[in-house]
């Protein structure tokens, strides 16, 4: 079996970072492959045609359709790009941030030309039926559990939470809510924040903590870290977002965070919040809005222990990455 993926976002000093490339890395040391990024260009923000992402690298692609088994794609959203047209090896395509907001007449021009569509729940999957759209597969999203584990908060600890989704675009401050959780510092004079960087718009980030004067109380990270120790020393993760097609519909930030025993904060179009609300591992955030965010953090520390056992409660080895390299190879089997 030979196998090649292909990412659409753009190579970055610290692409490992990012929630996608770690479950690709973990799936080319399982299964080995080779990669290709789709994106045309080296930094987020280009101008060239979606559609047409790919084309510029059609040749290595036609040359690898020729000896390859199968094409593993992974997008946010499900997008009929102008090149799964071209290939005549099976292609599976995870939508990895969600399907919901697709245009019906865009997933059925894409399923038409792949093999499987992969999506993290099952009420994806029973969505995207009701649009005849039936050639869909279910894969939860997988982390390496054995990484983390509960550690007491130490003592005197302010309110601190953690941010890991950095965004690629200036535009990305305000949709994943970089832009709310700095003014919610700002209003909330007890509160920290820890940001988890990947080396893209960091300049940019130093240069909004210092305008809002919280360089004393917001840290910035853009470095590889051991995130088990950063969990260690704060109280929630939080992963903020206008669209469920900006961040993974199970972002690897907030299941590490529930592996480490620590509650969460999601935005309610991400689709991992139905998990949150049942479990009441955290709380959901309807908006952006500051004041709808203040609410969501004072409610979450003022009943802390109740979310923090919750969190600790739920079952980590749902998340097992061993998990996800079965059900993708049971999957590449059938290519």
């Amino acid at each position: 079996m030979r196998l090649l993926y292909h990412l659409t976002v753009p190579p970055s000093p610290l692409s490992a970072c990012d929630a996608v490339v770690q479950e690709v890395h973990a799936l080319r040391t399982h299964f080995g492959g080779d990669l290709v990024h789709l994106y045309p260009g080296r930094v987020p923000g280009t101008r060239f045609p979606r559609r047409w992402w790919g084309l510029q690298r059609l040749p290595l692609l036609l040359r690898a359709d020729r000896r390859v088994t199968c094409h593993h794609l992974y997008n946010p959203d499900p997008y009929p790009f102008a090149v799964l047209r071209l290939l005549r090896r099976p292609i599976i395509y995870t939508a990895a941030a969600g399907v919901r907001r697709a245009n019906p007449a865009t997933i059925r021009a894409l399923a038409r030309h792949i093999h499987r569509l992969v999506v993290a729940t099952e009420d994806e999957r029973a969505f995207l039926a009701t649009w005849d759209v039936t050639n869909v597969a279910v894969v939860r999203p997988g982390i390496e559990v054995g990484r983390f584990s509960y550690t007491p908060l130490p003592p005197e600890t302010p309110p601190t939470l953690l941010m890991a989704s950095a965004p690629w675009t200036l535009a990305q401050f305000e949709s994943k809510g970089v832009t709310a959780l700095l003014a919610l510092a700002q209003e909330m004079p007890d509160l920290h924040l820890v940001f988890l960087w990947r080396g893209v718009q960091a300049d940019e980030m130093q240069r909004r903590v210092r305008a809002a004067g919280l360089e004393a109380r917001v840290e910035v990270l853009d470095r590889q870290v051991d995130v088990n120790a950063v969990l260690a020393r704060v109280y929630a993760a939080v992963v903020l977002a206008e669209g469920d097609a900006l961040v993974k519909a199970y972002p690897h930030s907030l299941l590490e965070s529930l592996a480490a025993g620590r509650p969460v904060l999601v935005s309610a179009v991400i689709p991992m919040a139905q998990d949150v609300v049942r479990q009441e591992s955290g709380l959901v955030v309807e908006t952006l809005d500051v004041a709808h965010l203040r609410s969501a953090v004072t409610q979450l520390f003022a009943d802390y222990a109740r979310y923090q056992q919750n969190a600790l409660a739920t079952r980590a080895e749902a998340w097992s990455q061993a998990r996800v390299m079965v059900e993708y190879g049971q999957l590449y089997a059938c290519c």
